[in-house]
């Protein structure tokens, strides 16, 4: 049964136009083999999520960089678990989390959100991301779906980064995909301005963005444009 699975979404992204090489496809099949109102993939490194490989939409784009700026979401609880996320239903769900992460999503559009974790063997990548426009858990075969789905992507982006260097993204990552290197950039200046770790820069521009109810991206693009600075 998984193989047929694999098989069907195989041939989907076969069939795309770019035959399946891009990250842009991975997205579209995903949501268009599973049937859900959008995809999207974050890769994320130690604790750190690293931006968005792919969404499909408006609103999958907004869910990735809610999760980039808050540090919260599916993508980053199944990333750190190593196991599937799901909530069913962000208006009303049974035990609340998220709550800054939610309140945003919901305002886009998106009414249940699923995290799939990105693994191969020990080498955690990601997580898949799947949005409902409409409140209810992913059915049976959508689930078995996405978890084929989910190893499909993690093995692309092995096979896309091995040959490159280990301090350099593979252009068929990078191409099409927000990695947000302006974001460290930014904390780079930061860590200057304020005499701290980058890591610590980091949580500062997080903070930052939170507090003005902004994206930590568009924070970012101030501190290296120089039309804000960190006292």
């Amino acid at each position: 049964m998984a193989d047929d699975r694999l098989k069907r979404i195989l041939a989907a992204l076969n069939s795309t136009g770019t035959g399946g090489s891009g990250p842009g496809s991975l997205c579209a099949v995903a949501a268009d083999v599973l049937g859900v109102s959008g995809a999207g993939v974050m890769l994320m490194s130690g604790e750190t999520a690293r931006g968005s490989l792919c969404s499909t939409n408006d609103v999958s784009r907004l869910i990735e960089d809610l999760q980039y700026t808050l540090g919260e979401g599916p993508c980053v609880d199944a990333y750190k678990l190593g196991q599937v996320v799901a909530e069913p239903d962000l208006a009303e769900p049974d035990a609340p989390r998220w709550l800054a992460f939610s309140a945003k999503a919901l305002g886009a559009g998106a009414r249940a959100v699923f995290g799939f974790p990105l693994q191969v063997g020990a080498a955690r990548l990601g997580a898949l991301n799947l949005y409902q426009d409409q409140p209810g858990r992913l059915s049976d075969d959508q689930h078995a779906d996405a978890l084929v789905m989910a190893d499909v992507v993690a093995r692309w982006v092995i096979h896309a980064q091995a040959d490159s260097p280990p301090d350099a993204l593979a252009s068929a990552i990078e191409s099409g995909s927000e990695f947000y290197l302006v974001v460290h950039n930014a904390a780079g200046a930061v860590s200057v301005q304020l005499g701290v770790s980058i890591t610590e820069a980091m949580i500062r521009l997080r903070a930052y963005a939170f507090t003005h109810d902004r994206l930590v991206l568009d924070v970012a693009k101030d501190v290296v444009s120089r039309k804000l600075r960190f006292e």
